[in-house]
């Protein structure tokens, strides 16, 4: 018998686009009350409005520590508890490591990496305490395939899936659930710094995917009963060679 959402309270990460926007709508639709998190203010108002009086704008900027700080303390001030925790927010940089830039690494590898384990560290206590919960991550496909046109962001999904794996089988005993989806391509601003050709290929031969797909995927693992956990879930394009 699947889990049912209604009357849950989600909170997801990088909520203001793209993937995040599509698991927190059908988180929505299905029932539970979803505090979006971004650091695009206007973004997130314009889209809490369109989901609903179900939807919370909650904006924290994920690499400011302090900002970080104060996010489980403001989700609990406005929803009073946290059943689901979607650790969604992240970046993407491809290309060639002898002319790649390492500020820029260390931005994307402090968003996909420490703002990840901080922000699952800050929400942990909550769902101990209660004896009940699911996070979920964001991961990629990438965090299991070395992909040879993405390493600095292959090797931040390989850090993600690391974590997944050893947090889930630490708090399991406390009845929580840990697991991550693991999309190939997906139409989102993670890659806007692929070529236009690149991207009207990917499109046109089916290798790239919808965020709603994604979100589909999210939803499946969710709604599974308590006694199950799926631990991992990749979802790629069919013609997605890898």
């Amino acid at each position: 018998m699947t889990q049912t959402l209604a009357g849950k309270v989600a909170a997801v990460t990088g909520a203001a686009s793209g993937i995040g926007l599509e698991c927190a709508k059908h988180m929505a639709a299905a029932g539970a009350k979803v505090v979006l998190i971004d650091r695009a203010e206007g973004a997130l108002i314009e889209q809490c409005a369109e989901i609903g009086p179900g939807a919370i704008p909650l904006v924290i900027d994920l690499l400011d520590k302090r900002s970080v700080a104060t996010m489980m303390p403001q989700i609990l001030e406005a929803v009073g508890q946290l059943d689901i925790f979607h650790a969604n927010a992240g970046s993407y940089i491809g290309g060639e490591v002898a002319t790649g830039d390492p500020d820029t690494w260390d931005r994307m590898l402090d968003l996909n990496i420490n703002a990840t384990f901080r922000t699952i560290q800050a929400v942990l206590p909550h769902m101990i305490e209660r004896k009940s919960g699911d996070i979920i991550v964001t991961s990629s496909v990438a965090g299991v395939v070395p992909v040879v046109w993405e390493p600095i962001y292959t090797a931040s999904k390989h850090a993600v899936q690391a974590f997944v794996h050893t947090v889930r089988r630490q708090v399991a005993k406390h009845g929580l659930r840990v697991g991550a989806v693991l999309p190939g391509p997906v139409v989102t601003a993670l890659i806007n710094d692929w070529p236009q050709a690149k991207r009207d290929a990917a499109l046109a031969d089916g290798s790239l995917m919808e965020a709603n797909e994604v979100a589909e995927a999210v939803m499946f693992m969710l709604t599974r009963p308590r006694n199950i956990t799926i631990r991992d879930l990749v979802i790629v394009p069919q013609s997605l060679d890898l």
